[in-house]
């Protein structure tokens, strides 16, 4: 079977140079959120200093998201894209220039992530909006499932690459490496044909617009439902943030060891991407979306419990699973239910959610762990999520019975 009769999104050129170089961009950007956090540890010996990488890169998306949303249903979506990544090429750029020359800090790491975050505020809406028109949309869910592999298998390789540069070289090398990395999605801009134009009348930045994008997404229950399980699902099993405090004080498997916890997510999520890829006739799917979170909770639970790494490493890819199987239902039956005129709000109300779960839920995995230590911190949480996902499975059937025809969302 050829690749493209497997992935039909991969018949758009368009689609296939976006999605090669938000490969790459990706590979660099989680090579710099393990440094990032590696750095941050070392500095401080913080678990708290930790939990506030979480909380600084959330609370801007909490307040730029929505005008993010707006203007990416308001301007051109391929435009608005070449201001976001050279932003983030400067960003990186100050990370290295001061790691290199020996000015890098706690303070310095906190501001370059509050700007990174207000620089994705604006460009998660635009992009996301900008990939539904790259494909047909018979192709949607193909390129959804794409989107997660290819997100995932950069979590594989991103992070083992950092653990590898972490032991032999500076950590100013990964920020430069993640700065080069965007060029590439520069490159592909200049060569994709779509224009980036919104679809029909595009909307005005106003405060009027905002709230036409909250009121649409308070009327389709499908879409805040996913949203709300998956803020609270990641809020409380966030175990991401304490991965550095695994890896040097309970482990003990140094920076190759983080390498390979940060990638072991990406594993399972790559495994179980291409298997729901090609489960054309899976049913209920709100059932299995519900399945998929608790086995991302049980994976944490094992994970907090575990001394031994490859139970650690394990129990990690099946959190990666449960997730990846998650984020394709949640992503393609959002996108099939938004007309492209709101997909930007959409999107940007969906990054509050999205985002604030896991960053704020790094927070708070930082805050308990300090107080009562990690493993509690982590047991914890993934219990709180199965106490999550049997509330929201009675209190919305709806969720629960889902079975739309697996052609229209997987």
């Amino acid at each position: 079977m050829r690749l493209t009769e497997r992935f039909p999104a991969f018949t758009s050129r368009d689609f296939k140079l976006f999605w090669s170089a938000q490969f790459i961009s990706n590979v660099g950007t989680q090579m710099q959120f393990v440094a990032l956090n590696w750095q941050v540890y070392t500095l401080t010996h913080s678990a708290f200093a930790l939990g506030l990488i979480g909380f600084f890169r959330f609370v801007p998306i909490l307040f730029f998201s929505l005008i993010g949303g707006a203007v990416a249903d308001a301007h051109n979506r391929k435009k608005l894209q070449f201001i976001t990544i050279a932003v983030y090429i400067i960003l990186s750029l100050i990370l290295a220039i001061t790691d290199f020359t020996k000015t890098i800090n706690v303070l310095i790491i906190f501001i370059i992530t509050v700007f990174t975050a207000v620089n994705l505020s604006f460009d998660g809406p635009a992009r996301q909006a900008f990939i539904p028109t790259l494909v047909e949309k018979k192709h949607l869910s193909s390129a959804m499932s794409l989107n997660s592999i290819m997100y995932q298998t950069a979590l594989i390789i991103g992070p083992s690459i950092a653990g590898l540069l972490i032991a032999k070289t500076s950590l100013g090398l990964i920020y430069a490496l993640n700065a080069a990395s965007f060029i590439f999605v520069l490159v592909s801009l200049i060569f994709i044909k779509n224009k980036g134009e919104v679809e029909g009348i595009p909307s005005k930045i106003s405060f009027s617009a905002i709230i036409e994008g909250l009121a649409f997404v308070k009327t389709k229950t499908m879409v805040w439902s996913t949203m709300m399980l998956d803020f609270f699902s990641t809020f409380f099993s966030s175990a991401t943030a304490l991965i550095p405090i695994y890896a040097k004080d309970i482990l003990a498997v140094g920076p190759t060891g983080l390498g390979l916890l940060y990638s072991a997510q990406a594993i399972g999520a790559v495994i179980a991407g291409l298997f729901i890829a090609h489960q054309h006739n899976l049913r209920r799917q709100g059932m299995v979306l519900l399945v998929s979170v608790g086995f991302y909770a049980l994976g944490t639970i094992v994970f907090g419990f575990s001394r031994l790494f490859i139970i650690s490493f394990l129990a990690l890819v099946v959190v990666g699973a449960g997730d990846s199987i998650s984020t394709i239902l949640r992503n393609t039956i959002r996108n099939l239910e938004t007309p492209d005129y709101i997909r930007g709000r959409m999107t940007s109300v969906n990054m509050i959610f999205f985002m604030g779960g896991p960053q704020l839920g790094d927070f708070e995995a930082g805050m308990l762990a300090g107080y009562m230590g990690a493993p509690f911190s982590v047991v914890t949480g993934g219990v709180a999520t199965l106490f999550v996902i049997a509330i929201m499975a009675k209190k919305l059937p709806i969720m629960r019975r889902y079975d739309r025809h697996v052609s229209q969302i997987i």
